[in-house]
């Protein structure tokens, strides 16, 4: 999750240093901030007019829309004989929408949109992209494309060129324009993969997750589970949103501006299920409190079938210090939860996500989710996207 309240400044603009539980640096991993910044200095990312100081969050960087979308007839991958561009005008995307005055992607129909920033990769640098937080709670899928790509939201190493995001609104319209930032973009340098003693160590001292009913559940070859919470703070509270259909589309510009009730129906503790439609877009939460140590980063896996047939987030991406404070605590995983194929009842405490931590390249990153950098969802349980003001009590 990252930080998506946007600020002025330039890219040497640093957060609140971070503890670090890490002996001694790594030379692989995830670049944190500081990394990040020194890829800006040298020229390995960059965009007309430079990146701004906001863009970097602990373990990624933010990426915003460029002047130009295309409306086309299917998801695609260029393959490694085409360009975006090529196969946007093959799918008839052209001519362009004009992002530089505010548009609305209707939900339902798939866009590709220029990305401001560029990359010229060096040095064995890779990167991996997903939704931002609030994107995914809009239920919003976007995916990183790049020229010759074989699999979204990779860029391979060694790659130069530009960026591309694919846009699908599902449940919801929006309104977009330059400058928007819908995706971001981590930088991997080798392995990011966490010992098994160590990663055994931090979740037995409650580093990685607490869990206030008591013992956790046992880890999964490296993956540390989560469950959903359908009980909340007993009968009749809400535990989760589920989408309206036919609701008004959302300018993702407008921060605390929608009235919740038009768009999302409450979801109450009921017995401790809940049926999930097919097709339907749910808003839920862990019962897990979750934590990301300073010197780790973590994702959520968005899908298990062993679970079942239903994706749990899109947006699954924890930067370091989500949840932290010297250890695991106050803050819940929201899930994006949509079921697909077939409906499905969920249980209380049944698990239905896997979180797969990774450990940064130097150590500990100089910034540090949380309100140093006025993160959005630090603290949260079950919370709807930033776009929304409180729900009325």
């Amino acid at each position: 999750m990252s930080n998506d309240t946007p600020s002025s400044g330039s890219f040497a603009e640093s957060g609140q240093p971070a503890r670090t539980l890490a002996a001694q640096p790594m030379n692989t991993g995830v670049i944190p901030s500081q990394g990040i910044a020194a890829l800006i200095a040298n020229e390995e990312v960059g965009a007309p007019g430079g990146i701004l100081a906001d863009q970097i969050q602990p373990s990624s960087l933010d990426l915003r829309l460029g002047s130009h979308a295309y409306r086309v007839r299917a998801s695609f991958l260029p393959g490694p004989d085409s360009t975006v561009m090529q196969k946007v005008e093959y799918l008839d995307g052209l001519p362009a929408i004009d992002l530089t005055n505010p548009s609305v992607l209707e939900k339902g129909a798939v866009y590709v949109a220029e990305l401001q920033e560029t990359v010229r990769f060096s040095n064995g640098i890779e990167g991996l992209a997903n939704p931002k937080s609030s994107t995914g709670r809009l239920d919003v899928l976007t995916r990183l494309i790049t020229d010759k790509a074989t699999a979204f939201d990779r860029v391979e190493r060694g790659y130069q060129g530009p960026l591309f995001v694919e846009i699908a609104p599902l449940t919801f319209s929006i309104v977009v324009r330059k400058g928007t930032r819908l995706n971001q973009l981590r930088f991997n340098y080798g392995s990011t993969a966490l010992a098994a003693s160590e990663m055994e160590r931090l979740y037995e001292g409650g580093q990685l997750v607490k869990a206030p009913w008591g013992p956790r559940l046992p880890l999964r070859k490296g993956l540390v589970p989560v469950s959903v919470d359908l009980v909340g703070n007993g009968p009749g509270s809400i535990v989760g949103y589920k989408a309206r259909k036919n609701s008004s589309k959302i300018d993702v510009a407008r921060i605390g501006f929608y009235d919740p009730r038009e768009f999302w129906e409450p979801i109450y503790a009921d017995g401790g299920h809940l049926n999930l439609d097919r097709d339907d877009f749910y808003i839920l939460a862990t019962r897990e409190e979750v934590g990301v140590p300073p010197n780790l980063a973590a994702e959520m896996v968005p899908y298990d079938s062993t679970s079942g047939e239903f994706r749990v987030h899109y947006a699954g991406f924890f930067d370091p210090g989500f949840g932290w404070n010297g250890s695991a605590g106050g803050s819940k995983a929201v899930l994006e939860v949509r079921s697909y194929g077939v409906s499905f009842t969920l249980e209380h405490g049944q698990t239905v996500g896997w979180l797969n931590y990774v450990r940064l390249r130097t150590g500990s990153a100089d910034k540090r989710y949380g309100t140093g950098i006025k993160s959005n969802y630090q603290g949260q349980g079950v919370a709807l996207a930033k776009h929304f003001k409180a729900w009325p009590q």
